[in-house]
């Protein structure tokens, strides 16, 4: 988290031993400060990653480049310019009842995308701004779904999870 510049970061992939592993483990606490520059130049660098035309992806956790801090980038689709916002210890504070079906990749499972039919169709949340500004929110649709998958990386779920307990739940009940 020391580099000056403001280059993307190398996404950690679950196809390495090592990577899947730290994808695997829970993030903790990151104090709010918008004067820490170490803080400031990860988060800049975190935005430079998913934006990386490599990437080119609508959300990223810290964890997915081995940073294992609460922080998250999510587009917000539900917003006029669908502009891309930082969110620090984002925790999801209720899940309607009504799921929705949509399809989902992640950077960290490269060329592979599944259709989960488990992802809720609003979510209300909770998180910090870089300024220290708690603030709690209500979010649906397809927005609603990078938040769950960015917060599951913080917690070392990935979406081959739900979509393994979906696979489970079908063929339980035939």
């Amino acid at each position: 988290m020391h580099s000056d510049s403001i280059t993307p970061m190398r996404v950690y992939k679950i196809n390495n031993k090592k990577d899947s592993l730290l994808l695997r483990t829970k993030s903790t606490y990151i104090k709010p400060d918008l004067k820490d520059p170490v803080l400031q130049r990860f988060v800049k660098r975190l935005y430079a990653t998913v934006r990386d035309s490599i990437s080119m992806g609508v959300g990223i956790a810290a964890p997915q480049v081995g940073v294992l801090k609460n922080i998250i980038w999510v587009q917000r689709f539900d917003k006029p310019d669908m502009p891309f916002e930082v969110y620090l210890n984002p925790k999801i504070t209720k899940y309607s009842k009504k799921t929705q079906k949509v399809k989902e990749g992640c950077l960290s499972i490269p060329n592979r995308s599944d259709t989960l039919s488990s992802r809720s169709l609003t979510i209300s949340l909770e998180y910090d701004t870089m300024e220290g500004v708690h603030i709690t929110d209500t979010v649906e649709g397809f927005t609603s779904v990078i938040f769950q998958h960015e917060i599951d990386h913080l917690h070392g779920i990935l979406y081959l999870d739900h979509l393994q307990k979906e696979i489970k739940e079908v063929s339980n009940s035939n």
